[in-house]
């Protein structure tokens, strides 16, 4: 039977849900925003329409304002020049380059208006969010239409949005617009913004955008009036060309999605590819005689990665994908992704695989990524690592190196804080990229090891199946996980994502004993895991030996068939020696090594062999 979440949002998608287990609210947006490409000020009006799913009455909203955050001594001024690493890209030459910005320099995003069904409203600007007190009570299963007038000014290009990047890109739109908050079962996430997660609602967005003619526009939705606009949209006549005024309104619609991206420059080349099963593709980038290559190759290589994660996650629900030149660096949107241009191929193509595969765990699952960050960072970070083994032909036996060696490094460290810790509060950026990324990369590589790799690929699917559009959590995954598996699984979630414990196991001693040969291995790390041992003989022959972890209940399938595997007694988490005979005698054995896979991550690999010439 389905998963109750799925079957809900097919039956009434994006709408309330009598269900005590599971609700979610919907933000339906239209705007219209002018904008002027000499001084990068705008001005907009939305209406939100803003359904209550929940059981709760609410008397007060809040806004996300991002644009806030770009402005001396905003809280992401003061965090970026106390933190021990501040981010290469906003801090240059010893100093915040947020805090040396002048007024027309600056960011800033502000209601000057607001009323709740006609009715005049108070709303109080706090950094970069805003308090909104209801005129009336927001009662559970009702709406309410928010109207508001607002101004904003882009600022320069410091992190993910600005104007004027180091590439040359006129406008990064990202994070621009007063967005709501998301409030859940867990109440309000009206997080300030510091640089680091997001987490929104789901709606409709009906967005208007007029700006000066010569400028192209890309990225979240589908243009409404293409015909209007050109720019590789649609092809012009002189007549047409005639008609257009100093400046034109582009129209777009993005059907239930968290959050809207455009990317703006005069001097954009547009590119489409249509795909026989999949999304139509749209790529932005600067006319340079320097990078045009590189996208244009890019644009089958995208492709391939579109077929990669359709099969291999699930399909992606829009029809239209973008890659918009712009940003600093990579960053994922709804139905689009914002990226630097200048780079080699591989790393034009590495940076689109983890961005895109963000579609799917960003995009469309949603989880909270400003408490569970490596559900989305780390989970992309797995399914591009293969994705790039394939469409880059690497004929990699071990993709996920750079996550181990990431990992072990933050260990080794001695700066690693659990991966529970909310994005904001890690003490460094290191310990928050190897947290998200590396180990959470690791989560899944290692639980392929615990499972099995035809289980671990069956439980994304599956994942990804019940729990799209429903924002899931840590547990919803295992949950899927233990199913498919028919393992007990929590211990792997608890251990590995809420403490630091780490893993490590050894080859205690290897001896004869009447004929045979006895081998004791030691738990010396905390963190329970079960264990695969390969026993290579002098004669060349091998054997595998297994030790399920008891408190799994369960027991993977044998992942070399091709070798005789040897089941053994369950190891208990509480005894730290295991022992065991194998029937051949110490002289047939040659050596005797733990995880052969090296999926598991032991933290100390010295002490995971046997080998008869070093004894």
């Amino acid at each position: 039977m389905k998963n109750l979440k799925s079957l809900l949002i097919l039956l009434i998608p994006l709408a309330g849900f009598s269900q005590p287990e599971y609700w979610q609210q919907q933000a339906d947006y239209v705007m219209d925003v002018d904008m002027d490409v000499e001084s990068y000020q705008f001005t907009g009006t939305q209406k939100l329409t803003y359904k209550n799913n929940s059981p709760d009455t609410l008397d007060r909203l809040f806004y996300h304002m991002y644009f806030n955050a770009f402005q001396p001594n905003s809280e992401m001024d003061v965090r970026l020049q106390h933190i021990e690493d501040p981010d290469s890209r906003m801090y240059v030459g010893g100093k915040s380059r947020i805090a040396d910005l002048k007024d027309n320099e600056i960011g800033y995003l502000r209601a000057t208006a607001m009323d709740q069904d006609g009715s005049a409203i108070e709303f109080t600007p706090e950094g970069t969010i805003m308090v909104v007190q209801l005129a009336k009570p927001l009662l559970p299963g009702t709406s309410t239409v928010l109207t508001m007038k607002f101004e904003g000014q882009v600022p320069l290009q410091i992190r993910r949005s600005g104007r004027n990047s180091k590439e040359g890109v006129a406008l990064s739109m990202s994070q621009w617009y007063p967005k709501m908050a998301e409030y859940d079962h867990e109440g309000w996430h009206d997080y300030p913004y510091i640089a680091r997660e997001f987490h929104g609602v789901w709606g409709n967005f009906d967005v208007k955008i007029t700006i000066d003619k010569d400028y192209a526009i890309g990225g979240t939705g589908y243009l409404q009036n293409p015909e209007e606009i050109g720019h590789g949209y649609a092809e012009l006549s002189k007549k047409d060309l005639r008609k257009q005024g100093e400046t034109l309104t582009w129209h777009f619609i993005a059907p239930k999605v968290h959050d809207f991206m455009w990317g703006a420059d005069s001097d954009y080349l547009h590119d489409t590819l249509s795909m026989e099963n999949g999304p139509d593709l749209h790529f932005f980038y600067k006319n340079d005689p320097e990078i045009i290559e590189n996208w244009k190759n890019l644009q089958p290589k995208t492709a391939e990665a579109m077929e990669f994660f359709n099969a291999n996650i699930g399909p992606y629900p829009y029809k239209q994908f973008s890659v918009v030149h712009g940003g600093d660096g990579g960053m994922e949107y709804p139905m689009s992704t914002l990226v630097t241009g200048k780079r080699t191929f591989e790393s034009l193509v590495g940076v689109m695989v983890h961005e895109l595969a963000h579609s799917w765990f960003y995009g469309v699952l949603a989880n909270n990524e400003s408490k569970h960050p490596w559900m989305d960072e780390g989970f992309a970070s797995f399914i591009s690592s293969l994705c790039m083994n394939k469409v880059m032909q690497q004929n990699n036996d071990y993709p996920f190196r750079g996550s181990y060696e990431s990992y072990f490094g933050n260990v080794i460290s001695e700066n690693e804080q659990p991966q529970s810790t909310h994005s904001d509060r890690y003490d460094n950026n290191r310990a928050y990229s190897a947290a998200a990324y590396s180990k959470g990369a690791v989560f899944l590589a290692q639980l392929g090891y615990i499972m099995g790799q035809d289980n671990l690929m069956a439980t994304i699917k599956k994942y990804y199946e019940d729990f799209k559009f429903t924002h899931p959590t840590p547990n919803d995954f295992k949950r899927t996980a233990e199913k498919i598996s028919g393992m007990h699984l929590d211990w792997y979630l608890t251990d590995w994502t809420q403490t630091t414990n780490t893993i490590d196991y050894s080859v205690s001693s290897v001896s004869e004993q009447e004929g045979y040969t006895k081998i004791i291995l030691e738990r010396k790390g905390l963190m329970p895991m079960p264990i695969d041992l390969l026993v290579v003989y002098q004669d060349g022959s091998r054997e595998s030996f297994y030790m399920p972890l008891r408190m799994m209940r369960g027991e993977k399938p044998n992942p070399y068939p091709q070798i005789n595997r040897n089941v053994l007694p369950d190891w208990s988490w509480a005894y730290p020696a295991y022992e065991f005979t194998i029937s051949r005698p110490f002289e047939a054995i040659r050596a005797i090594v733990i995880d052969p896979s090296q999926l598991m991550a032991d933290v100390d690999p010295q002490n995971n062999y046997w080998l008869v010439d070093q004894q």
